[in-house]
């Protein structure tokens, strides 16, 4: 089955290589081509091809603002960024736009080809140093959002404790389990419901749960 490519980059020379790179392996034909974004939309609307291999800076409509027009009226098309744009922000506001690959210009090369082949497949596809940018961003992220968490509030001592008390052990087996007396554990229980404005334990054992401090299955020993 032939995968039909529609080609949106400002440059002559750049739509001329991308077209002989996808034909080379004989199952993918490029069907139209454009220099700016509203063009392409134009012209995407018209062929209705299987993916667009678009660049995000072009004359008159950028290749984000193409790619959401498109998708609203070809929802079944793909859309790959190749763009010389790295940083998370074109990144982002390329996926929120529905693009499902995204490539640098610089190390595109034979995964221009890979990526429409997995797009068409209904996959997504990013190049290794996007992928390399996206987690980044993704561990900054979780970073930022776990200062935020009220478990930060407590001790290591006060976490563990609220994990064993999440996976149903007793005072007693935590204070045996932590080399710790039971009045110290008592202590710490007291202490963690304070921080974190909680009143009884079934209420703490809750907040364990829902932020992910018990497998819920329970203790067996």
């Amino acid at each position: 089955m032939t995968i039909k490519v529609f080609l949106a980059d400002d440059h002559t020379v750049v739509r001329d290589g991308l077209r002989m790179l996808l034909e080379a392996g004989g199952d993918i034909q490029v069907v139209g081509q454009a220099a700016d974004g509203l063009r392409t939309v134009q012209e995407v609307q018209r062929l209705e091809p299987d993916v667009v291999v678009m660049d995000i800076s072009m004359p008159h409509m950028d290749g984000i603002e193409a790619t959401r027009r498109i998708l609203r009226s070809c929802p079944k098309t793909g859309v790959v960024i190749l763009s010389v744009h790295a940083t998370s922000e074109h990144i982002f506001q390329a996926l929120r736009s529905g693009a499902k690959g995204y490539l640098l210009k610089e190390s595109a090369g034979e995964e221009v080809v890979q990526a429409v082949r997995a797009v068409h497949s209904g996959l997504h596809y990013f190049s290794n140093s996007i992928t390399e940018i996206m987690i980044q961003e993704y561990i900054q992220l979780r970073e930022i959002s776990s200062k935020k968490s009220p478990l930060e509030r407590l001790s290591d001592r006060e976490h563990e404790i609220l994990k064993l008390l999440a996976n149903g052990k007793s005072n007693a087996e935590i204070a045996a389990i932590l080399h710790l007396s039971v009045k110290s554990v008592e202590t710490y229980r007291s202490r963690m419901m304070q921080k974190l404005g909680i009143r009884d334990l079934a209420s703490l054992v809750k907040f364990a749960i829902q932020h992910g401090l018990t497998s819920l299955h329970g203790h067996t020993d």
